[in-house]
């Protein structure tokens, strides 16, 4: 399944986007995605392994990627998060339904100052570039989503008790990698 990423290697990522040096400090290498994802979580800056992921992996399928991970934190969240997360779910199902659209562009119009916010902020700007416009929050980089996406999950996971941290970040990232996996094979069925 490696060989259908989007990206084959990390530097492969790293050549496409060098916005993500600016987030995370690991060079990249010539090892397959995957693997320099799982070296970087055994790593000493495990946090770099949910960067690369935000950025390996396509802009809906990342928002969705963290859609999944703050779901799994919703009892560190109040109540005007976990509608948001709620109307970000419902985005990526179906990103086309004008309801939804609005909904992420009005809660992307307001800065970031949550996990969640900064996934509906993620949201809206791939979802419609002149959010960017609207939003208080300047766009500093090419991509800005996946660096949206990484600073919400790494705001949820800031949330977690220390004790359980890593166990958490984890399991988001090897969520991160299945996501990325189960990606390649839609592009592969989707190039036949």
């Amino acid at each position: 399944m490696a060989n259908g990423l989007r990206f084959k290697t990390a530097r492969d990522l790293f050549t496409f986007c060098p916005a993500i040096a600016r987030d995370m400090k690991a060079l990249p290498t010539d090892q397959s995605s995957i693997a320099f994802c799982r070296d970087l979580l055994a790593g000493r800056v495990p946090e770099e392994a949910i960067t690369f992921c935000a950025y390996l992996l396509p802009e809906r399928a990342a928002v969705w990627w963290a859609h999944e991970c703050l779901s799994h934190l919703t009892d560190l969240l109040d109540a005007a998060d976990q509608g948001l997360l709620a109307h970000v779910g419902d985005w990526v199902a179906e990103p086309d339904n004008p309801r939804h659209r609005a909904a992420v562009s009005t809660a992307a119009a307001t800065p970031p100052t949550t996990p969640v916010g900064w996934i509906a902020l993620a949201a809206g700007w791939r979802d419609n570039g002149s959010v960017t416009a609207t939003t208080k929050v300047p766009t500093l980089q090419p991509f800005p989503a996946a660096h949206a996406v990484n600073a919400g999950i790494l705001a949820g996971l800031a949330r977690v008790a220390l004790a359980d941290r890593f166990a958490v970040l984890s399991a988001f990232v090897e969520m991160g990698i299945q996501m990325a996996e189960i990606e390649a094979l839609r592009q592969s069925a989707d190039a036949y």
